[in-house]
């Protein structure tokens, strides 16, 4: 993506903390006649000494899946939070509106899960980021039921082999910071999370 050096974040746990708060990814790769292909997954995200690794799964009557067993390289993108920002945040007139916004790109090879007790294993890491309570019932359902729903299913692993991570939030612009987290502070949950990273990234020096 185009990533001017004031917004490039050099920080793996900038990218890893906008991965796990904002966890639907866009998994892009090429289909039969050459075109990106996108399906819209959760992904948990495991760290591996210094590697990434991603692990989702989609339907088994999703093409996706024989797309990145053909073609095992893909692209993983991940959207944070993002807002429009006034130029009134500004102490002149002379100034135009923007957006902020924060994303993940990963580049990643793929390898496919499709043992069902790996894809068993995968589907209680997604529960426990976001409802471990439901991880009793589904120990509950019986084999049967559980066989049937993993059968359905394809896993895969994606490691991370090149990551860029964009946090354009007005940095190059410090004298629309106060005013601008301000705005976003009273604004809705986008604007609120953007403040609290201008906040994370100190932009604001404490007096």
């Amino acid at each position: 993506m185009y990533l001017p050096p004031q917004f490039k974040s050099k920080s793996s746990a900038d990218a890893a903390a906008l991965m796990r708060a904002y966890p639907l990814a866009s998994l892009i790769s090429v289909d039969e006649s050459g075109l990106p292909f996108v399906s819209h997954v959760p992904l948990h995200l495991e760290l591996h000494d210094d590697r990434m690794v991603l692990l989702g799964h989609c339907a088994k009557a999703n093409p996706h899946w024989r797309y990145l067993q053909a073609r095992p390289q893909a692209l993983v993108t991940f959207m944070g939070p993002h807002a429009y920002l006034s130029p009134a945040v500004y102490p002149d007139l002379l100034r135009v509106p923007t957006w902020n916004y924060l994303a993940v790109h990963c580049s990643v090879q793929t390898t496919l899960i499709e043992d069902p007790e790996q894809k068993d294993q995968l589907l209680k890491k997604l529960i426990a980021d976001h409802e471990p309570a439901y991880a009793q019932q589904w120990r509950s359902l019986g084999s049967e039921f559980a066989q049937k729903m993993l059968a359905g299913i394809v896993g895969f692993e994606l490691l991370v082999t090149d990551l860029q991570c964009k946090i354009k939030i007005n940095q190059h612009r410090p004298e629309s910071h106060a005013t601008m987290r301000a705005t976003y502070a009273a604004g809705n949950e986008n604007e609120r999370a953007l403040a609290d990273w201008i906040d994370r990234l100190g932009m604001i020096p404490e007096r």
